[in-house]
C-alpha cells in the first residue's frame, strides 16, 4: 500500500516538473530574443522541451520506470539552466543591473549541464522497460554518476563565462581563480563517461534486437528509427558545411540546417516516448519503408540534377544559366517515377514481403507443392511459403483429421481463413507482422488466394494417404488370406497323411492277407477288420469334408443348418431361443460358412464356459447386411481376461469378409457377441420368432 501511494504521488509530481520545463524554455527563449541570439543559439531547446515532456508523460503513467524521470530531470536541468544563463545574462552583460538576482542567477549554469547530460546518457540503459539492460551495468551507472557529481562540485567554482549559454555568458560569482583547468578535466571526463555509456547502452539494445519479438523489437525500431534521423541529419549538416565555402564544419547562419538539426535530435525522446507508451500508435514499418523511399530518392534525384547541372556547365560555361538548370531538372524528373516505383518495391519486399507479387507467391507455392507427396511435408511447406512471403509472425495450418503443423507464436486471435476443396480439410490460421494489429485487405485477398491453393493439395494428399492406407488394408488381407489358405492345407495334410493314410495302408495289407489265406476262418475275421476300418475312414472323409463346409447349408440353407444344430442341442445345456426371418436373402456361401461357425462357436462358448441358463440367437438382416447376435445370461468375463482360440476365429472369419465381430461382456451380466456380415442385398425382413432347446 506504502509502494502504490508514493507511485501515486510521483505520478502526481510529474506533471507539475513537466510545466516547470515549459515555462523555464518559454522564459529563457523570450531573454534569449532580447539577448541578441540568432536560431541556431535555441534550436537545441526542441530536445530540452521534448525530453521534458515526454518525460513527465510517461514518469506519470509509468512512475516506477527510470526512462521518463531520466528524460523528466535532463529537460528540467537544461531549461533551468538556459533560463538562468539567460537571465543573467541580460542582467549583466546585454543591460547591466537590468534584472535583479542575475548576478546569483549566473551560478547554476556552471553546473546544471551536468547532470542534464548524465540523465540523457542513462536513458538506454533502463530502455524500454525500466530496468537495467543487465546486472552488468551497476557498475558503469555508478561511474556516469560518480563522475557527474564529482564535475558538479568542480564546475560549481569554475571562474569566468559559461559557455553553455549562448550568443552571450555571464561570469560564475563563485568562481575561484585557477580553478578552470580542473573544472575543464572533471567535466571533460564526465562529459566522455556519459557519452560512452550512451553509445555502449544504445548498441547493447540494438544488438539485444536482433534476437528480440513482438513488443520489444517495435519499440527497439522506434528508436532505432529517430537515431537514424538525427544521424542522417548530422551527416547531411556536415556535407553542407564542409561545403558553403565558410570555415567550419557546420554550415553557418543557415536557419533551414539549424532548425533540421534542432528538430532531429527532439526526435529521439519523442521516439522514446512512443516505445515506451504507444509503440503501435503508428506502422512504424510503414514508417521507415517510406522514409528510406523518400531519402534515397531524394539523393538519387538531386544527385542527377546537380551532376547534370555541372556537366553542362564545365562543357557550356553556364553552369547558373536558365537552360541549363532546365535540362537538369528534366533529366532528374525522368528518372524520378522509375526509380521511385523500383525503390518502393525493394523496400515492400523488404517489410512486407511479396504481397505486391501475388503470382511469384502462387507460382513459389505451386513448384514446391509439386515436389511434396505426403501430408506431413505439405503441411510444412505451405506454411513456410506463406510466412516466408508476407513476413507474418504466425503461420499455421490444422486439418479436420487431426494433423497440424504452425511457425513462430501463436497470437491471442488469430485470423482464421478455411481451406476447402470440394469439403471442408482444415484452417489457416495467421498472425500479424511484428508491431502490427491486424492484416490488411491487401494480404488478406492473397492469403485467400493461397487457401485455397493449399486446401486442393491437403486434399489431394489426404485422398492419396487414403489410397495408401486401404492398399495396405487390401495387402494385409491378402496375407491374411493367404495365412488361413496354408493353415486349411496344412491340417488337411497332416488329417490326411496321420489319419486317412493309415487307415487306407492297414485296409491295402489285410486285403492282401485275406486273399493269401483264401476261404476259412482266419479270413473272415480280417475281412471284419477291413469292414470296420473302411467305416471308420469313411467317417474320417465326412468328417474332413464338413470340417470344409457343414453339408448342412447346401441342402437346408443357414436357417435350416442352424435349426438341425440345434435340434441335436444337448439336453443338459442350456435353453436355446432361436428368432430369426422367415426366410433370408441368397447368401454368398462365404457369408453362410462364417455365420454358421460365428453362431455355432458362441454357443458352444456358452455352454462349456459361461454356465449359462438361456442363450438368445437372434438373425435379422439390417441394411442390406446380415446381423448374427447370441447373447448368453451366464456368469461373464473378468475384464483383462484374454481372448480364447474360438474369440479369435470369430473375429478372423468376420474380418475376411469386410464384416464385424464385437464381444461384449461383464461379470455378472453375461456375454454377447455381434457379427455383422455382408449380404449383397438392401432388403430387410422381419424377424420370425421360434424356439427350439
Amino acid at each position: 500500500m506504502t509502494t502504490d501511494r508514493a507511485a501515486r504521488w510521483a505520478g502526481r509530481a510529474a506533471w507539475p516538473l513537466g510545466g516547470a520545463v515549459l515555462l523555464f524554455t518559454a522564459a529563457a527563449l523570450g531573454l534569449a530574443g532580447h539577448n541578441g541570439a540568432g536560431i541556431g543559439d535555441v534550436t537545441h531547446l526542441f530536445m530540452v522541451v521534448a525530453c521534458g515532456t515526454v518525460g513527465a508523460v510517461i514518469a506519470a503513467h509509468r512512475p516506477a520506470n527510470p526512462v521518463g524521470w531520466l528524460a523528466l530531470t535532463g529537460g528540467f536541468c537544461f531549461a533551468l539552466q538556459e533560463a538562468c544563463g539567460q537571465y543573467a545574462a541580460h542582467g549583466i552583460v546585454v543591460e547591466p543591473g537590468s534584472l535583479p538576482l542575475a548576478a546569483a542567477l549566473a551560478w547554476p549554469q556552471n553546473w546544471l549541464w551536468v547532470p542534464g547530460n548524465a540523465a540523457v546518457a542513462l536513458i538506454p540503459a533502463f530502455f524500454p522497460d525500466g530496468r537495467l539492460l543487465s546486472a552488468r551495468w551497476r557498475p558503469a551507472v555508478g561511474v556516469v554518476v560518480g563522475l557527474g557529481a564529482l564535475a558538479v562540485l568542480t564546475g560549481a567554482f569554475r571562474p569566468g563565462a559559461n559557455e553553455q549559454v549562448t550568443p552571450v555568458g555571464a561570469a560564475n560569482p563563485l568562481g575561484l581563480a585557477g580553478w578552470q583547468p580542473v573544472a575543464d578535466l572533471t567535466g571533460g571526463v564526465a562529459t566522455l563517461a556519459s557519452a560512452m555509456v550512451f553509445l555502449a547502452a544504445g548498441s547493447t539494445v540494438a544488438w539485444q534486437a536482433r534476437r528480440a519479438r513482438g513488443v520489444r523489437r517495435q519499440q527497439v525500431k522506434w528508436l532505432g528509427y529517430a537515431v537514424a534521423l538525427a544521424v542522417l541529419v548530422v551527416a547531411a549538416r556536415l556535407v553542407a558545411g564542409l561545403t558553403d565555402g565558410n570555415p567550419g564544419i557546420w554550415p553557418y547562419g543557415s536557419v533551414f540546417w539549424d532548425l533540421a538539426g534542432g528538430l532531429s535530435a527532439a526526435l529521439i525522446p519523442i521516439a522514446v516516448g512512443i516505445a515506451v507508451r504507444q509503440h503501435r500508435l503508428f506502422d512504424i514499418d510503414l514508417l521507415i519503408s517510406r522514409t528510406a523511399v523518400f531519402v534515397t530518392l531524394s539523393v538519387a534525384v538531386g544527385g542527377a540534377y546537380v551532376l547534370v547541372v555541372v556537366l553542362l556547365g564545365a562543357g557550356f560555361d553556364a553552369s547558373g544559366s536558365l537552360p541549363v538548370s532546365l535540362v537538369g531538372a528534366a533529366v532528374a524528373a525522368s528518372i524520378f517515377a522509375p526509380l521511385r516505383h523500383w525503390l518502393q518495391r525493394r523496400v515492400n519486399l523488404l517489410v512486407y514481403g511479396e504481397r505486391d507479387d501475388p503470382y511469384a507467391v502462387l507460382a513459389r507455392l505451386g513448384q514446391r507443392l509439386e515436389q511434396t507427396q505426403d501430408a506431413a511435408a505439405v503441411l510444412a511447406t505451405s506454411t513456410a511459403t506463406v510466412r516466408e512471403a508476407l513476413q507474418l509472425s504466425y503461420v499455421a495450418i490444422e486439418t479436420v483429421d487431426g494433423r497440424s503443423y504452425r511457425l513462430g507464436d501463436r497470437p491471442a486471435d488469430p485470423v482464421r481463413l478455411p481451406l476447402v476443396a470440394a469439403e471442408p480439410v482444415g484452417y489457416l490460421l495467421l498472425g500479424p507482422r511484428a508491431g502490427e494489429t491486424a492484416l490488411g485487405a491487401r494480404e488478406l485477398r492473397l492469403l485467400r488466394d493461397l487457401a485455397r491453393h493449399i486446401g486442393v493439395a491437403v486434399q489431394a494428399v489426404r485422398a492419396l494417404d487414403r489410397a495408401q492406407s486401404l492398399a495396405a488394408d487390401l495387402r494385409r488381407s491378402r496375407e491374411h488370406l493367404v495365412v488361413a489358405r496354408e493353415e486349411e492345407r496344412r491340417r488337411l495334410r497332416r488329417d490326411l497323411h496321420d489319419g486317412l493314410g493309415p487307415t487306407l495302408a492297414g485296409l491295402t495289407m489285410r486285403a492282401e492277407a485275406a486273399q493269401e489265406l483264401g476261404p476259412g476262418e482266419q479270413s473272415r475275421r480280417l475281412l471284419e477288420e477291413i469292414v470296420v476300418d473302411a467305416r471308420t475312414a469313411v467317417a474320417d472323409v465326412r468328417r474332413l469334408v464338413n470340417g470344409l463346409r457343414p453339408p448342412a447349408l447346401d441342402t437346408m440353407g443357414l436357417l435350416g443348418a442352424l435349426r438341425s444344430h440345434l435340434a441335436a442341442w444337448p439336453g443338459d445345456g442350456p435353453r436355446v431361443v432361436f428368432t430369426a426371418p422367415s426366410a433370408l436373402p441368397e447368401l454368398s456361401a462365404a457369408t453362410e460358412v462364417a455365420a454358421y461357425r460365428i453362431a455355432v462357436e458362441a454357443l458352444n462358448n456358452a455352454r462349456r464356459h459361461a454356465h449359462a441358463a438361456t442363450v438368445q440367437v437372434r438373425l435379422a438382416v439390417v441394411g442390406g447386411r446380415l446381423r448374427v447376435d447370441v447373447h448368453d445370461d451366464g456368469r461373464g468375463r473378468r475384464p483383462g481376461e484374454p481372448d480364447g482360440v474360438g474369440m479369435h476365429s470369430m473375429r478372423e472369419r468376420a474380418d475376411e469378409l469386410g464384416g464385424s465381430c464385437v464381444v461384449t461382456s461383464a461379470p455378472g451380466a453375461g456375454t454377447r457377441v455381434t457379427a455383422t456380415l455382408p449380404t449383397g442385398t438392401e432388403d430387410e425382413d422381419g424377424p420370425g420368432p421360434g424356439t427350439a432347446g
